[in-house]
């Protein structure tokens, strides 16, 4: 009797599976608000969105999500012959406009409903009920008369109704809300979808803020910028055009960051998959701000050791490093510092004391998927600040294949004499090492 063959399974799946196993943990229970324009439903790839919203969704993530409707708008004020101007990239809303902007809000709103309520498409999930709510969560006021110019009907947000929000989340419905807010009179005012997402991300205290937008990121002169922190938004928009998407997107993330929310996400709505590769992914797919460098360089403690094992184990099977056991890791972890991302170990550099004036830098790794940065040169930087913190005045380095690297960074060749006596008799251990110096 024959049997047939098993399917082979793709081993970047698989790799990319397990990896994605920490996020998943860390993202359940969390609280998303995602914001989208009336162009992404538009787009070709909204279908698939929606499926990603249901996925995250079905893993335990709660989510708001706000949508903007300008093209929809347009369409329709065209349509009823209303002139609508916008001034300043906002639009001035005429009363005779609302019922055109409502339809085009309404629209969207049922649309999402209709969507999110399939599940899952080709899963196990197809058809499992999804309850997605809307109502009248957001308070809104006038926008007022400003540079002379009276907007009307257009308002700005000025409180979200919390408790009705985490209620309904609670009771794992998803939240939607458009561009549009109620007054304490009844009125209904047209909202930027921006401010709305920013003012809701602020006032629940969400985990995330994540802006879909046409770009997959931030651009700097051809390069993606992965990461930023909101002082390096503020110098990046200086001189910049604020009605500009992009631009409005990283003022409304960097303003998120100083009202307490840890981590904004700009990415693009058109890249299939690319909310899934942000969530995750070490790296994502777009730009991260956040209010604290995305990357910690820190001393490490016994919780790293099996992160440093995983780092330094490919080096000391080349021999670039000498090996250490777990033990001997243990023992000397408080020598050591770690640049950490995500919980994992992308670098680390070892600061043994000597004598009283000298200290050894040792054990200077970073993961090869992270070696193109100046992630060594900022290791080394902080070791050095904790010599010169403890009195120190001189760093030695023994190595065998980076001496043009250590030389790079300020050291000097110099005798195997020059080092302490102490560490004189540990030298002779058959590598033959190369010995640098640097004073501090």
């Amino acid at each position: 009797m024959t049997t047939s063959a098993m399917p082979q399974i793709n081993p970047e799946y698989v790799h990319w599976f397990r990896n994605s196993a920490p996020y998943i943990n860390t993202h359940r229970g969390k609280t998303f608000v995602i914001m989208f324009g009336g162009e992404a439903v538009k787009h070709p790839n909204f279908s698939t969105l929606i499926h990603d919203f249901a996925l995250l969704h079905s893993l335990g993530i709660n989510l708001v999500l706000v949508h903007g409707a300008r093209p929809q708008i347009e369409k329709n004020l065209i349509e009823a012959g209303i002139t609508s101007p916008l001034h300043q990239d906002i639009r001035v809303t005429p009363r005779v406009a609302m019922p055109s902007i409502l339809q085009a809000v309404g629209a969207i709103r049922l649309q999402l409903e209709a969507q999110l309520s399939m599940g899952l498409a080709n899963s196990p999930m197809y058809g499992s009920r999804i309850d997605a709510v809307s109502g009248n969560f957001v308070t809104a006021r006038p926008y007022g008369i400003r540079d002379g110019v009276d907007y009307q009907m257009t308002g700005e947000v000025r409180s979200i109704d919390v408790d009705a929000i985490k209620n309904n989340l609670l009771h794992n419905h998803i939240v939607i809300l458009g561009s549009m807010g109620y007054s304490a009179t009844g009125e209904v005012f047209n909202l930027l979808a921006e401010d709305v997402a920013l003012s809701a991300a602020v006032a629940l205290g969400a985990d995330k803020l994540i802006l879909l937008g046409e770009e997959t990121g931030i651009n700097d002169n051809g390069r993606l910028l992965r990461e930023m922190i909101p002082n390096e938004v503020d110098r990046f928009l200086r001189g910049r055009d604020l009605n500009c998407e992009i631009n409005y997107f990283l003022h409304c993330a960097s303003s998120a960051c100083r009202q307490g929310v840890h981590r904004t996400h700009i990415i693009s709505y058109a890249k299939d998959g690319a909310l899934l590769e942000e969530l995750f992914t070490r790296d994502g797919s777009g730009t991260l701000i956040s209010h604290d460098p995305y990357e910690e360089i820190r001393r490490a403690n016994i919780d790293d050791v099996v992160g440093l094992i995983e780092l330094l184990k490919p080096l000391e099977e080349q021999g670039i490093l000498v090996a250490r056991s777990r033990e001997r890791l243990e023992q000397e972890i408080e020598n050591y510092s770690v640049i950490e991302r995500d919980g994992m170990i992308l670098g680390c550099a070892s600061l043994n004391t000597l004598d009283e004036l000298s200290a050894e830098v040792a054990c200077v790794a970073v993961h090869p998927e992270y070696r193109s940065g100046s992630r060594g040169a900022d290791l080394l930087a902080f070791l050095e600040q904790q010599a010169r913190s403890h009195g120190l005045h001189k760093l030695f380095v023994l190595t065998t294949r980076t001496a043009h690297w250590f030389v790079e960074q300020g050291f000097v060749e110099v005798d195997a004499s020059a080092l302490p006596e102490a560490r004189q008799q540990q030298y002779h251990n058959g590598r033959n090492s190369k010995v640098f110096q640097k004073l501090l």
